[in-house]
């Protein structure tokens, strides 16, 4: 006994079972981790390794008279400590006083917070100039040396307006001097990032603003008092390291996840269950990225796809391989015979694509991560064994059975076995007719008594009266199919074919007395 069909028919509705149960439950990770709080922005540098990084900073401190008033001096000078202190030792220092005139005080690296504020004078010159053209000339020129780090950022600290002495290159606080600064910024931010942060410090109008006119980024921090100077010292010095993470994470702008097949055999749902492996990809390389809510689809044909986690978190350039299971069959088609299918069915990857440095980095870099997976190849080939394999078979012995029918039906119309006499005799007084017994289903017609040659065969036929056999009758006189002609004879009648008579008689009838030289 074949157990074959019965077996795969169980294996078919299992399968069919599984696969119910699997699209009704949830895809979602058993007992999954809490999601961890969202990385601090010094947490990031760190991952960066932003101390690795350099900058160049240019930094103007105003040394006239007026900063003498309400202790502005010795605050800055306070207040350099901790800002400093904020740089790494990759950082380069340039650090400027400026009054009637401008003078280097420091340059070089930082990390010796104590090395550059002691090069500081210890008060301002109490009859100084504010020479602020001067100053941002020098800025300008440390910041474009050949060897200068590719973030720069000029801070300028001064409480008055630009007053230079008669003697300064920019006697006003516009002109052609001015002009030839700001093209001299432009070919620098041409080269680097270049940006300015401008920290009035008086009450009234300073001439703080005047950076924004040479470098077009620049921020003027407006702190309330001289008191407030540390926070928005600290605050440039934040703004320039997010420069400088920007820098770095360049690249991963725009970039997500990527889905892709691996390469291997076709998937074979011959059993209503087949695996493909699938990696997904991280393009990034620095931003940690996480996918939430990921889910497969496969349509056309319909079939369940489990295997993939409800959450999943991806390092910079990692990647995860996962074997997908799907559920699901192939058509057999109308007719169901035993085959190879082939098909391609589409796959879809839903979830969505997050990074926990997306909030802390806004609004100074905003990632731009693409919310949606990247999936290389939407096209998924599959195959099946499918039909039955005795179907075939089956149905060329159900084609055969009918063609069997079908003759035996005609045969038995057609061809109606033979019974009865047949009287053949020649017109005009010719011999006694010629008898022959008839048998079989088709005979041979060769007359003794009349010659030529013929065939005679039955055709059944349904009258009022129940069923008849008549006879087709078809002679030649000479035995050539020229001269062939054919009568149809009912029982008990009389035909004429090719001259010669021929009369059916379906009993056995009675016997002529032989005439002289008939033969018996």
């Amino acid at each position: 006994m074949n157990h074959t069909a019965p077996a795969r028919s169980l294996r078919r509705c299992a399968a069919l079972l599984t696969a119910a149960l699997l699209a009704a439950l949830p895809a979602a990770p058993a007992q999954a981790a809490p999601a961890a709080p969202d990385p601090t922005r010094a947490e990031i540098y760190r991952a960066l390794q932003l101390e690795q990084e350099p900058a160049d900073y240019a930094i103007l401190v105003d040394t006239s008279g007026s900063m003498t008033r309400e202790g502005r001096y010795d605050t800055v000078r306070a207040t350099l400590r901790p800002f400093l202190d904020g740089l790494t030792p990759e950082d380069h220092v340039a650090l400027f006083t400026f009054d009637s005139r401008t003078e280097a005080r420091y340059v070089g690296p930082a990390g010796d917070t104590s090395k550059i504020i002691a090069a500081l004078p210890a008060a301002p010159t109490k009859d100084g100039d504010t020479d602020i053209g001067a100053a941002l000339d020098a800025a300008l020129k440390e910041v474009a040396r050949d060897d200068a780090s590719p973030v720069a950022s000029v801070v300028l600290l001064t409480d008055g307006e630009h007053r230079p002495a008669a003697h300064s290159r920019y006697p006003q606080a516009s002109g052609p001097a001015w002009d030839a600064l700001t093209k001299r910024a432009k070919a620098v931010a041409g080269r680097t990032e270049l940006a300015g942060y401008a920290i009035p410090l008086g009450g009234g109008a300073t001439g703080a603003g005047l950076l924004a006119n040479v470098v077009p980024d620049t921020t003027v921090l407006r702190p309330d008092g001289i008191q407030d100077l540390g926070a928005y010292l600290a605050r440039a010095g934040d703004r320039t390291r997010a420069r400088k993470a920007a820098r770095l994470l360049a690249p991963d702008i725009g970039k997500g996840v990527t889905a892709t097949w691996q390469d291997g055999e076709t998937p074979d749902l011959g059993d209503g269950s087949a695996t493909k492996k699938l990696t997904l990809r991280s393009a990034t390389a620095h931003v940690p990225l996480t996918v939430t809510g990921l889910r497969a689809t496969v349509t056309g044909p319909d079939l369940t796809v489990g295997g993939l986690p409800g959450r999943l978190a991806l390092e910079p350039g990692e990647s995860k391989t996962y074997t997908l299971r799907l559920h699901g069959w192939l058509s057999g088609g109308a007719l169901p015979y035993r085959r190879t299918e082939n098909a391609t069915a589409t796959f879809h990857l839903a979830g969505e694509v997050t990074s926990s440095w997306q909030r802390p980095l806004a609004p100074d870099i905003r990632l731009r991560t693409p919310a949606a997976i990247r999936v290389q190849r939407t096209d998924l080939p599959l195959r099946a064994d499918v039909g039955s394999a005795v179907f075939l078979p089956a149905l060329a012995a159900g084609l055969l059975v009918l063609v069997l029918a079908g003759w035996l039906i005609w045969r038995r119309v057609n061809r109606p076995p033979l019974r009865g006499v047949l009287l053949l005799a020649t017109p005009f007084g010719g011999p006694l007719p010629e008898r022959i017994e008839l048998r079989g289903r088709r005979m041979a017609l060769r007359p003794a008594s009349a010659g030529g040659r013929g065939t005679v065969h039955g055709r059944r036929r349904s009258t009022r009266e129940g069923p008849r056999t008549d006879l087709r009758i078809r002679f030649s006189p000479d035995g050539t199919a020229a001269r062939e002609s054919g009568a149809v004879c009912a029982p008990g009648a009389e035909v004429v074919v090719s001259g010669v008579s021929f009369t059916y008689l379906d009993g056995p009838g009675p016997a002529p007395a032989p005439a002289p030289g008939w033969p018996g």
